[in-house]
């Protein structure tokens, strides 16, 4: 498995600075813009949580247009799109459709994609296709990109763990599969390590929302975990997500300023800084947030490396590319964590880089 380099990914999907920084400076000469510009055209075909899912979707979309403006490329036919999916069956019209519009590179964001780009791969070996999340083995014109998802929940796990008020956090994923087995296990590890060094007993009450665009899902998942006694929600969970954070707003609307310091609760945002996410005003009126922190994963990145890459003809097919915590393709941002959870954090982050701590990245039934 080929290890890919990205490069401070502290606001990885959510500025161009780092995106070009993945895919090449902005020294690269004119003719290298020229070239990729009259040349080629790149499309995503995003899973069911859409474009402005505030996660995933988003990440990678926000990736490629940056590429995109950076070499003087239009939206569109000849340039660069995303064609969103509203349900499953939309995947292989997308991608048909991406395919009859002429892009010569595409992606499918999100591992339930990957039937139907290995279909679209082998009915049209002369387009180039990339799958996010998931691996295509044996087909020379589709290029796997894959993130360590595990390194980055176990640091979010530190930071609950070390956060926590009540002993209790919670997980809520999306739907059940390898990718999301991978934030479970490192989050489940992360909080029972760093719970070990600190002395504490802290349960994780681990529930799946059945759906990755399913906000109302994700508030009632959210709201039993909550009434359960649980101050820290890590969600993965796409679109869905959006409903854990409103629950949090719901209850942490209701206490005063005074009152957030024991009684407030938490989320944990996943897959890029959901800071913006958490904003909220206290019942006597003060700006406050719940956004504890957040994982970064750099799908972007991934998108505009690989795009760059098939635009100078070296268009990794047939290879399965990671990006791990050693790589720079996974973190965790500060946020809102106190001095000894960042210490926490940077602990167990040596811990995984110096190969001390291996994370999981199956659940532990």
């Amino acid at each position: 498995m080929k290890k890919a380099k990205l490069f401070g990914l502290a606001a990885v999907a959510m500025t161009s600075t780092l995106v070009l920084a993945a895919c090449g400076s902005k020294s690269s000469d004119s003719s290298a813009k020229k070239d990729s510009k009259e040349n080629h055209s790149v499309a995503i075909v995003t899973d069911v949580g859409g474009v402005d899912d505030r996660s995933f979707n988003q990440s990678a979309w926000e990736g490629l247009q940056a590429w995109g403006k950076e070499h003087d490329m239009k939206k569109g036919v000849g340039g660069y799109q995303y064609f969103q999916s509203n349900d499953e069956s939309a995947y292989a019209t997308n991608l048909d459709t991406a395919v009859q519009n002429g892009f010569k590179t595409i992606f499918g964001i999100g591992y339930k994609l990957a039937p139907e780009i290995e279909k679209a791969a082998k009915q049209n070996p002369d387009y180039q296709f990339g799958i996010v999340d998931s691996v295509i083995s044996g087909v020379d014109n589709v290029v796997s990109a894959v993130f360590k998802d595990n390194e980055a929940s176990y640091l979010a796990g530190a930071a609950a763990a070390a956060s926590t008020k009540t002993n209790k956090v919670g997980f809520i994923g999306g739907e059940e599969g390898e990718v999301i087995d991978r934030f479970e296990a490192g989050f489940v590890q992360g909080v029972k390590d760093t719970a070990k060094k600190l002395g504490k007993t802290i349960t994780v009450d681990v529930q799946y929302a059945g759906s990755f665009g399913d906000p109302a899902k994700g508030k009632a998942v959210a709201a039993q975990i909550y009434q359960n006694g649980a101050d820290i929600i890590f969600h993965a969970s796409g679109g869905t997500g959006q409903g854990v954070f409103q629950e949090a707003k719901a209850i942490d609307e209701q206490l005063t300023e005074a009152e957030l310091k024991d009684k407030q609760v938490w989320v944990i945002g996943v897959d890029s800084d959901q800071q913006a996410e958490g904003a909220f005003k206290t019942k006597d009126g003060k700006e406050a947030n719940l956004t504890l922190c957040s994982t970064l994963k750099g799908v972007g990145a991934a998108v505009a490396d690989i795009a760059q890459k098939a635009a100078e003809d070296k268009f990794p097919g047939g290879k399965t590319i990671a990006y791990g915590l050693k790589d720079g393709g996974v973190d965790l941002t500060d946020g809102f964590l106190s001095s000894d959870a960042k210490k926490q954090v940077e602990d167990a982050k040596k811990a995984i880089l110096d190969g001390k701590v291996e994370v999981a990245e199956k659940p532990s039934k």
